[in-house]
């Protein structure tokens, strides 16, 4: 009785244990990056490899992920129109989110004005057409580009949507195979394991990956640029605080009765990978397994999570919002309301044909801004010293967004297990950090989404 007592708690303390050191770790890591950046600023910026390299590798792992948890969720649900009501939802709540984004930024940008007195030099022109180059696609090419050349193409393009359109093609396929599709499903099932258990040794390289990644942003940015565009940068952050904790917060309390700041706290360490890498990309298989564990449907986070990483960019509308706006101001020419009001909404659009593309933020601001005010663009160089300072916030925001996005979808699709949701928030079911998944439980959401089926394939099995 006593050694089992004693040995039964262990595991689970040492994994916790190797964790927790881990990601103290990575603060030590961006601290030490931020010291060297300061110090030493052409050596910091020739370690942003060390960042990218971190980067690419995580999402190397994206597409398989993505691919693993829509087909294993959908071939598991007996009607299909299930999984179209989820899509339905999650695109209605995405196209009101980012209307209501856009015009909290039109709201602080209007009021705090932070483009005036600043003076547009040539080097500045020549730095703003220099971001027209970007990969910025029209909507008819980004609609196109969903489908892709090859059905093992989509792993490779580095296409979120691709990858999602092959996995809900072969969803519905495994789905309508019934009982002769079940052992390709166990078979994705341990292909997926395999994946999160890559994913988690990867995750080991963190601090180093944050170290370069920091240290290149301070190191080419420097305390000048930060000075002198600290108006904006703080509104911004401002803004993106006051549109998660209020305008979020208050969604995920009416609609689920959680507490942001809990649901937060339960992502704090995906919060701070995204912290000290500036790519929200970087959180997003970590995202799709920590919904899964809080007790979300697999359809439901398979879904909502790759689809809002393309559609619902609220941290990225409101960038837009205000660096339209600090431009125009910073060059002489204000924009009125007729005109800002048409622009947003142009880049509204825009925004969904670059999204994926590395620097979307600033990429989709020049390419929509070459499209409908040219004479704009030569101001775009003001903000490329502090951009990727801003797409901190915007990578913070457009995560917290999507999380709160797939607990509300899952909540109205009834495809939620509360109960779950608050033992994990308790703390009384950790996230298990060496597998990513709920071994035990054969999957975080199986409980009442595949365990009938699954049941009956082993009755059938025994026979």
């Amino acid at each position: 009785m006593t050694s089992a007592a004693d040995t039964a708690p262990a595991a689970p303390k040492a994994k916790r244990d190797r964790t927790h050191y881990l990601y103290i770790a990575v603060i030590i890591a961006v601290a030490a990056g931020i010291a060297v950046g300061l110090a030493a600023p052409d050596f910091a910026v020739g370690l942003k490899p060390i960042g990218t390299g971190f980067v690419n590798l995580i999402k190397m792992m994206i597409s398989p992920i993505i691919f693993c948890t829509i087909v294993l969720g959908i071939g598991s649900v007996r009607k299909a129109a299930k999984v179209g009501a989820v899509g339905g939802i999650a695109m209605g709540y995405f196209t009101v989110m980012s209307f209501v984004a856009l015009g909290i930024g039109l709201v602080v940008g209007n009021i705090l004005e932070p483009g005036t007195g600043l003076a547009v030099t040539d080097a500045i022109k020549d730095a703003g057409h220099a971001q027209v180059d970007a990969e910025a696609k029209d909507t008819t090419e980004f609609l196109l580009g969903i489908i892709p050349t090859t059905i093992v193409s989509a792993f490779t393009n580095e296409s979120v949507l691709q990858t999602l359109l092959i996995a809900l093609l072969a969803g519905f396929a495994l789905q309508g195979m019934g009982s002769a599709g079940q052992p390709i499903l166990r078979g994705i099932e341990h292909i997926q394991r395999l994946v999160f258990r890559i994913l988690a040794m990867v995750m080991w390289a963190a601090p180093i990956g944050a170290f370069g990644a920091i240290a290149a942003v301070t190191g080419s940015a420097g305390l000048d640029a930060l000075k002198s565009l600290a108006v904006l940068m703080l509104g911004f952050y401002v803004t993106c605080f006051l549109f998660v904790f209020i305008v979020l917060g208050i969604l995920l309390r009416v609609f689920t009765g959680l507490n942001i700041l809990t649901l937060f706290k339960y992502l704090g360490r995906e919060f701070l990978l995204i912290l000290s890498t500036s790519s929200s990309e970087s959180a997003l298989p970590r995202l799709i397994a920590k919904m899964e564990h809080l007790g979300v449907s697999k359809p439901v986070v398979g879904i909502t999570v790759p689809t809002g990483y393309s559609f619902n960019l609220d941290g990225t509308m409101i960038y837009m919002t205000m660096a339209s706006l600090f431009i125009a101001d910073a060059m002489g020419t204000p924009m009125s309301i007729g005109e800002q009001i048409p622009l947003l909404l142009f880049l509204l659009i825009a925004s969904k044909g670059a999204a994926g593309v590395t620097g979307a933020g600033l990429a989709t601001l020049a390419g929509g801004l070459q499209s409908h005010k040219p004479a704009m663009v030569d101001g775009i160089g003001l903000i490329v010293g502090i951009d990727r300072f801003m797409s901190e916030a915007r990578a913070l925001t457009n995560f917290a967004g999507n999380a709160v996005a797939t607990v509300l979808i899952g909540t109205w699709t009834k495809e939620i297990d509360k109960e779950r949701v608050n033992q994990v928030l308790a703390g009384q079911l950790p996230f298990d950090e060496k597998t990513l998944l709920d071994d035990a439980h054969g999957g975080p959401a199986e409980g009442h989404v595949e365990v009938p089926e699954q049941g009956g394939e082993k009755e059938l099995a025994k026979a």
